[in-house]
């Protein structure tokens, strides 16, 4: 499990990058709820929301605290609004963030490098995938109205389906690849080619076998001919 949260070499499977999006969302959850019981002792505890589409979490208290602990508050850290608008009431929060956040960010990149190293692709493709849409999503509301952005915007939308399907659809290589071998144990060497399978479904051709000629000589010394027999 360790290497399966922390680690960023090799490969996994779509099932262990569902079992370890399962592992953060629990995690995320009982640190919320680890949260709200700590601070129960300063005001009454109002509401608590998942939203599992968004893998986001938040809680609220009685008053300006309040909690929230996903994905997307990662960019908010890259955000100067977020330390202006802090009220100093919610400074546990700001350090609980501090403390969670890097943490959260690390595992979710390791499963993710390593579920796209089973498609055969570099961590690298994370930078497009997430990182770019993921801070456009974060400043959008600050950028100003114009056409020229729709190509942006249609880049973010495409890049993050893309990366989407890829990491949670798409079936890994099952040969071994640049970044280690097939996580399902199928060794298949390499993959065939249009000439390797036309080879394996062509029809059967006498000239392509291998002729197997009978030894002709004497009989082995051990055996003797009787004579006159």
């Amino acid at each position: 499990m360790v290497w399966l949260l922390f680690s960023f070499e090799g490969r996994i499977n779509r099932a262990k990058f569902y079992l370890a999006g399962l592992a953060l969302l629990c995690w995320m959850i009982f640190l919320v709820f680890l949260f709200v019981v700590l601070s129960a002792a300063y005001g009454d505890f109002r509401s608590f929301g998942v939203d599992m589409g968004l893998v986001n979490l938040h809680a609220t208290l009685d008053g300006p605290k309040s909690f929230h602990l996903g994905i997307n508050d990662i960019f908010a850290l890259v955000d100067p609004a977020t330390y202006r608008a802090l009220p100093r009431t919610d400074i546990a929060g700001a350090l609980a963030h501090a403390v969670v956040t890097p943490l959260l960010l690390w595992v979710f990149f390791a499963v993710s490098v390593k579920r796209l190293h089973d498609r055969d692709k570099s961590g690298w493709w994370m930078i497009p995938f997430f990182v770019l849409p993921g801070l456009y999503k974060q400043f959008e509301g600050r950028l100003p109205d114009s056409y020229f952005l729709l190509p942006i915007a249609s880049a973010v939308f495409v890049f993050t389906a893309w990366g989407f399907v890829e990491m949670y659809f798409l079936k890994g290589t099952t040969w071994p690849n640049r970044f280690g071998p097939n996580p399902l144990g199928k060794q298949q060497a390499r993959p065939r080619s249009t000439e390797s399978r036309l080879r394996a479904t062509a029809a059967y051709h006498p000239g392509s076998e291998i002729e197997l000629v009978p030894h002709i000589g004497s009989p082995p010394p051990s055996m003797h001919v009787k004579r006159g027999a």
